[in-house]
C-alpha cells in the first residue's frame, strides 16, 4: 500500500464505522489495538477513535503520543480527542448528564475540515465526559451551546497538524461528517483517495505473487462470494498451483452441492468435490452448543483438508476466504471488544496441517469483496448469492443438529428463497434464511392436532454485515412463505419472523 490512515481502536462500538467512511472515500485504512502501534512506512495519517471508558479513570487507556505526534497528521475522535487534550494540559471534566445523541455544532474559525460546510449543522454527541480547556498552543474551531467540539492545533505547534472531535463525524446522523473525513483525509494528510477495486486487485495479486512464490495452495470454496474471490485473486497470482475442494457436510442448503459445483465450472478453478455429510452428522449428534458445533464443524474441516494435503505433498498454504467481520466478531484483536463467536475460518491453523495461511480478503469488507469479484469478472450468479455462514445449517438448525431437522431446514429454507427470487426480493436485500428453533408447538392440520417445530424466517439488509436492519418484506409474501412451508413441510407447523437488528441481535442466531 502506497497510502495507509491507521485507526487505532480503543473500544469504540463506531471504530468499524470509521473504517467504512474511510473505505467509501477510496482510502485504505486499518484498525489496530491502541497499544499496538504499527512500524509501517507508508502511513500517511493516524485516527485514534472513541472508546466506553473515560479518560479520568485511574484505569483509563493511555497511549504515547510521542507514537504519532510530530510524525504524522492526527485526528482524535470523542476518547481520542478527550485523551490528547488530557495528556497535553487542558481539561476534561465529568458532564453533570451524559451526552448523547443529536446536537447541532457551530463553526467558530473557519477551517480546512470545515471546507464549503455550513457555519452550523447537526454532529452526533456519544461521551460522559467534557473539554473545558483545550491545551496550550490549540484554537478552538467549533463549539455546541454546552462544549467544545472540535479544535486543532496552532500552525506552529507541530510539524503535522493535530485536529479533535468530541462528536463521531462517522455515523450518518453526523450531517456533514463524512466530509469532514474527507477534509481530513485528503487535505489534510494529502491521500490521493484512489484506492479502487482495480486498484485491489492490482497490489493482491502482486502481493499473493511475492508471498507464494512457486509454492502450492490448498483451498477449500463453498460456492460463496468470499471463498470464490479469494480464490479467484489466487488463481491469478499462480494458476493451476491452486488446488481447491468443495466439501459435502451435510449442512448445505438443499441440492448446493451439486449446484455449486456446476456453478464452478468454466471458470479455471482447479476444484474437487468431497462428500462427507455422514462424518459431520456423526460427529455433531448430541452437541447443542453453538460453540462446541462450531468447533467440531471447524475440526472436521481441518482434518478433510489434512486428508487432501496428502494427495497434494506439494502444497505448502491453506487459502481462506476469511473477511474483515470474521476478524472483528471472532478474536479480541482491535483493542478491548469482546468475542461475540468463533469462526472456524479465523485464528489459526493447528501444527498437524503444517500449512502456512494465506487470506487475500482479510481486510476486505463484504461489499468490497464484492467490488473486486466484479472486477475480476466472477459471474453475477456466484456474486449476488446471499451470505451464508461457514458452519452452514449446523448454526441454523438451533441445538443438537440431526439428519432429520437439517432436512426441514433445508425444505423451509428452499421454499423461502424460492420465492423471494420468484417476487423479485431476493436481490433487493441482503441475506435471507430458515432457522429451525428446537421448539414444538400445538397445531391442527385438517382434523387431526399436531406437535411440530416452528420455523424463523430471517431477512436482513445490510451493506457489510456489521450492521444489519431486518427487511420489511410484504405481508402478502410473507403470508405465502408461511402458507408453503406449513402445507409442503411435514414436521413444521408454525412460522413467525425475525424482526430484530444488529446490533444488538447477530444476523445467525448462532
Amino acid at each position: 500500500m502506497n497510502e495507509l490512515v491507521i485507526i487505532l481502536d480503543f473500544g469504540s462500538q463506531y471504530t468499524q464505522l470509521i473504517a467504512r467512511r474511510l473505505r467509501e472515500l477510496n482510502v485504505y485504512c486499518e484498525i489496530y489495538p491502541y497499544n499496538k502501534f504499527p512500524s509501517r512506512s507508508d502511513i500517511k495519517a493516524v485516527i485514534l477513535s472513541g472508546s466506553p471508558f473515560s479518560v479520568l479513570d485511574t484505569n483509563a487507556l493511555d497511549f504515547d503520543l510521542s507514537l504519532v505526534l510530530n510524525k504524522y497528521p492526527v485526528l482524535g475522535v470523542c476518547y481520542g480527542a478527550q485523551l490528547i487534550s488530557k495528556k497535553l494540559g487542558g481539561t476534561v471534566l465529568k458532564s453533570d448528564k451524559r451526552e448523547y445523541g443529536k446536537a447541532i455544532m457551530n463553526v467558530v474559525k473557519d477551517d480546512s475540515i470545515f471546507i464549503n460546510m455550513p457555519s452550523a449543522t447537526q454532529v452526533w454527541m456519544s461521551h460522559g465526559d467534557s473539554i473545558t480547556n483545550v491545551p496550550e498552543g490549540f484554537d478552538i474551531i467549533a463549539k455546541t451551546s454546552d462544549i467544545v467540539a472540535a479544535y486543532r492545533s496552532a500552525s506552529n505547534t507541530f510539524t503535522y497538524p493535530v485536529y479533535c472531535v468530541q462528536f463521531h463525524p462517522e455515523v450518518t446522523h453526523s450531517l456533514h461528517g463524512k466530509d469532514m473525513l474527507y477534509h481530513f483525509v485528503h487535505d489534510v494528510a494529502g491521500c490521493q483517495c484512489n484506492w479502487t477495486a482495480a486498484s485491489m486487485v492490482t497490489e493482491t495479486v502482486k502481493r499473493l505473487k511475492l508471498e507464494l512464490g512457486d509454492e502450492h495452495v490448498l483451498m477449500g470454496l463453498s460456492g460463496g462470494v468470499d471463498s470464490t474471490v479469494a480464490a479467484c485473486l489466487i488463481d491469478q497470482a499462480i494458476g493451476d498451483r491452486l488446488h481447491c475442494i468443495f466439501v459435502d457436510n451435510g449442512l448445505l442448503r438443499k441440492n448446493e452441492f451439486e449446484e455449486v459445483l456446476e456453478s464452478y465450472s468454466g471458470m479455471g478453478l482447479n476444484i474437487k468435490g468431497v462428500r462427507a455429510a455422514d462424518k459431520f452428522l456423526d460427529e455433531l449428534a448430541g452437541v447443542s452448543d453453538p460453540e462446541g458445533k462450531r468447533k467440531v464443524i471447524g475440526k472436521l474441516f481441518i482434518d478433510i483438508f489434512e486428508d487432501e494435503s496428502h494427495h497434494h505433498p506439494e502444497v505448502k498454504w491453506l487459502g481462506q476466504g476469511t473477511i474483515y467481520p470474521d476478524v472483528i466478531e471472532s478474536v479480541s484483536v482491535h483493542g478491548p471488544s469482546v468475542t461475540i463467536k468463533s469462526h472456524h475460518n479465523v485464528g489459526g491453523l493447528p501444527d498437524i496441517l503444517k500449512l502456512k495461511l494465506v487470506e487475500p480478503l482479510r481486510m476486505l469488507f463484504k461489499d468490497e469483496v464484492r467490488k473486486v469479484g466484479f472486477e475480476l469478472g466472477v459471474p453475477n450468479h456466484l456474486l449476488n448469492r446471499h451470505p451464508f455462514p461457514g458452519p452452514g445449517l449446523g448454526i441454523r438448525v438451533l441445538g443438537e443438529v440431526t439428519p432429520e431437522k437439517v432436512v426441514l431446514c433445508q425444505e423451509a429454507d428452499k421454499i423461502f428463497t424460492d420465492i423471494l427470487r420468484k417476487t423479485g426480493w431476493y436481490e433487493k436485500v441482503w441475506q435471507a434464511g430458515a432457522i429451525l428453533l428446537p421448539v414444538q408447538s400445538v397445531g391442527v392440520m385438517g382434523d387431526e392436532r399436531t406437535y411440530e417445530y416452528t420455523v424463523a424466517l430471517r431477512c436482513v439488509n445490510s451493506v457489510d454485515g456489521m450492521t444489519a436492519e431486518w427487511s420489511h418484506l410484504p405481508y402478502e409474501l410473507l403470508a405465502e412463505v408461511s402458507s408453503e412451508i406449513i402445507n409442503k413441510v411435514k414436521g413444521i407447523n408454525r412460522v413467525v419472523y425475525d424482526i430484530s437488528t444488529k446490533p444488538p441481535a447477530t444476523i445467525e442466531w448462532e
